[in-house]
């Protein structure tokens, strides 16, 4: 008397719970988890135990061909690698514009110091030259002699 196996079933409240859950992930509106495309996820976020979950077959076929896909695995981290392209741009752009100001900025400073040395130069204040500047008599007054 051999007893043939019955494949496990599901009540069809439970299964419509892992369905309607198996839809808020794939389209990332999850309610009790962090919305990761993985089977804990899915059982958790239908509120029914891991062994309902897998005596769901047909369901658990359907997760696996749903779940494999393209589909974004986290609409979040997919904004945040967004926000992150973004602010990388911003960073190599601000670094440009450094690399260009300090520039600029040295090449004022080699042109105050080229002035500061010629205004030396013309003021006769160059301590590098030999040159001494001319003593001039002063003559006296024409009453004191």
């Amino acid at each position: 008397m051999a007893a043939e196996l019955e494949e496990p079933t599901v009540s069809p409240a439970s299964e419509k719970k892992l369905r309607e859950a198996m839809e808020r992930l794939l389209a990332g509106t999850p309610q009790r988890t962090d919305g990761r495309l993985i089977k804990e996820n899915l059982y958790k976020e239908a509120g029914v135990s891991r062994a309902t979950m897998n005596r769901a077959a047909s369901l658990l076929a359907d997760w696996e061909a749903k779940s494999a896909g393209p589909q974004p695995r986290d609409r979040t981290i997919e904004q945040l690698n967004t926000v992150d392209r973004e602010h990388k741009a911003i960073i190599k752009e601000l670094r440009q514009k450094i690399r260009s100001l300090d520039d600029q900025l040295t090449a004022a400073a080699t042109t105050i110091g080229e002035l500061h040395v010629e205004n030396q130069i013309l003021r006769s204040e160059d301590p590098t030259r030999n040159v001494s500047p001319l003593r001039q008599h002063v003559s006296r007054p024409a009453g004191r002699r």
